[in-house]
C-alpha cells in the first residue's frame, strides 16, 4: 500500500507556490465539468424553427443547412401523397345481417412509416391511427378509439352487442365505411417532429346485406322432424 499526500497549489501550507506539486503533473482538484453536449433533437426542437436549429445541428454541409433553411413549415395538406390507403371495413358475418340484430363492424389499421421526398429535401413521415368513424350507410355513426374486435377475439356469440356493432331497423342493402385519422409525425433527419392536426382517410364502401328474419312455434325440432316446414 503506497501512502502519502499531495499538496494542491494555492492551498492553504503550501505558501501560495508551488510545494509539494512537480512541474508537468495534474493535481486533483474537483472543476465542474460542461454539461453534456445537446442531443440533436431533444426537448428544445418544439417549434418548426427550433426543429430546423437541431436539423443544422446534424448536418456537416454547408449547402444542406441552406437547403434546410428553404424548407417552410410542414402542414398535412403538404403530406396528403404520403397518406395512408383508406381503411377496409367487414361486418359480422359475412357482411350479412338481420334486421333488428345487431351487425358487428370491425376494420385494421397500424402505425406505418412512409419514405419520400418533399421541397427537395428527403424524410420520413410516421401515420398513427387515432380515431375511427364508423357510418352505417342508414344515417347512423359511431366513433372509437379502436377498429373493433371480432365476435371470436371477444368470446361473444354472434348477434350481441359491441362497441363498434349498429342494429339496422329495416331490411335492404347499406353501403357502410370506416374513416380513419391519423396523427403525423416527419423526420427531416434529427428525429421526428409531430404536425400539428389530424389526416382525415375516408374508407371505401363496403356493401351490408340486411335481411328479415321470422320467428314460428313448431312443435319439433328439425332433428326430430327433419321434413317438416323450414327444415
Amino acid at each position: 500500500m503506497v501512502e502519502g499526500t499531495k499538496t494542491i497549489p494555492g492551498a492553504s501550507g503550501t505558501n501560495g507556490g508551488n510545494s509539494g506539486y512537480a512541474p508537468g503533473t495534474n493535481p486533483v482538484v474537483n472543476v465542474p465539468q460542461p454539461p453534456p453536449p445537446t442531443k440533436p433533437f431533444d426537448n428544445r426542437c418544439v417549434s418548426w424553427a427550433s426543429y430546423l436549429e437541431c436539423l443544422y445541428e446534424v448536418s456537416d454541409d454547408a449547402e444542406d443547412e441552406e437547403a434546410a433553411e428553404e424548407i417552410p413549415e410542414i402542414t398535412l395538406t403538404d403530406l396528403a401523397s404520403f397518406a395512408p390507403t383508406p381503411g377496409v371495413l367487414a361486418g359480422e358475418p359475412d357482411n350479412l345481417g338481420v334486421a333488428g340484430l345487431p351487425t358487428n363492424f370491425v376494420t385494421t389499421a397500424s402505425v406505418h412509416t412512409r419514405a419520400g421526398t418533399l421541397f427537395g429535401s428527403p424524410l420520413e413521415v410516421r401515420f398513427t391511427p387515432a380515431t375511427y368513424t364508423f357510418h352505417y350507410g342508414d344515417g347512423e355513426s359511431t366513433a372509437s378509439d379502436t377498429g373493433g374486435r371480432t365476435w371470436d377475439d371477444l368470446h361473444q356469440a354472434q348477434f350481441t352487442p359491441t362497441d363498434t356493432s349498429h342494429t339496422y331497423a329495416e331490411r335492404g342493402t347499406y353501403d357502410a365505411r370506416v374513416d380513419i385519422a391519423y396523427t403525423a409525425e416527419i423526420n427531416l433527419g434529427p428525429g421526428w417532429y409531430p404536425v400539428t392536426g389530424q389526416l382525415d382517410i375516408p374508407g371505401a364502401a363496403q356493401s351490408i346485406r340486411i335481411y328479415e328474419a321470422h320467428t314460428a312455434l313448431v312443435a319439433h325440432t328439425c332433428t326430430e322432424q327433419p321434413t317438416a316446414p323450414g327444415c
